[in-house]
């Protein structure tokens, strides 16, 4: 009796069970640091509690002084308009001069796209001084509108990229049907074009929405107190001498939810519009 042959695909048990020990793993180390934040939110407010402290003085009360007896709701605030805007300028952009040069020659296109590549390859940090003198310059100093702009500059030059690679597999012909109807330029981008590329334009809205709603450096350094965003504040339960380990994560995990709606919304088109737009360049 002659032992059947393994095909080439199929695992043998010992491997089968290596291989399902690893994911579980893997998933154990991606969700165990939210579900300890999520622990340590019902803890007694104060200094660090341990483990079993957070066991028998589990409360919501750190819900309620971060929701309620804090300027959260204020922070909260901040960070939605300026999210908001960023996202709505972000897109625009990027939509608009990805689209251009895809479809479009005139000269310097190709300088252009290679400026900005080249902004990605500096780090934040260097950039807030001039980015600081410049503003104060223009007035936009602690203010909402030069924080949307200061978030653009650096989500715009890596969304163009990825929309122009997703709008360069999207048939030029039908842009042609479109003029031959009586479309101008704008009116094909806006009525054939866009509503093809969701896409893209999904992954495009959720990087500029992020990139304001988590930023630290330049919301520190560029607002005062009256206009901090959630990142910038909730750092302020963190006291030189004796930081509130309690109300620090109960508003983190307060911030991650409109994070997480964000990304439901859009997710189904993330894994879409990140391949299509990196299929051409």
């Amino acid at each position: 009796m002659t032992a059947r042959k393994r095909s080439r695909n199929s695992r043998g048990p010992g491997a089968s069970a290596a291989l399902h020990l690893t994911l579980a793993v893997a998933s154990l180390c991606a969700v165990f640091p939210v579900l300890w934040l999520l622990y340590l939110s019902f803890g007694p407010s104060g200094a660090w509690a341990s483990p079993g402290q957070v066991l028998s003085h589990g409360t919501l009360g750190n819900y309620a002084d971060v929701l309620f007896r804090s300027d959260f709701p204020k922070w909260f605030l901040n960070t939605v308009i300026i999210a908001g805007g960023t996202t709505a300028v972000g897109v625009f952009l990027a939509a608009t001069t990805g689209y251009a040069v895809s479809r479009m020659r005139f000269p310097g296109r190709r300088p252009l796209m290679w400026s900005f590549l080249i902004t990605q390859m500096f780090p934040m940090i260097v950039l807030i001084v001039p980015l600081y003198r410049l503003m104060t310059d223009l007035g936009l100093l602690d203010s909402f509108p030069g924080m949307i702009l200061v978030y653009s500059t650096i989500s715009v030059p890596f969304c163009a990229w990825m929309l122009k690679g997703y709008f360069d597999t999207i048939p030029v012909s039908l842009d042609e049907a479109g003029q031959m109807d009586g479309l101008t330029p704008f009116g094909t981008f806006y009525r054939i074009v866009l509503p093809l590329a969701r896409p893209g334009l999904a992954v495009t809205a959720f990087f500029n929405f992020m990139t304001a709603w988590a930023e630290v450096a330049y919301a520190s350094q560029f607002l005062s107190a009256d206009h901090f965003t959630l990142a910038v504040g909730i750092g302020t339960f963190a006291e030189a001498q004796r930081p509130d380990w309690a109300l620090m994560t109960a508003a983190a995990v307060i911030i991650t939810i409109p994070a997480a709606v964000v990304y439901l919304l859009v997710q189904r088109h993330m894994v879409s519009g990140l391949v299509a737009g990196g299929t051409k360049s």
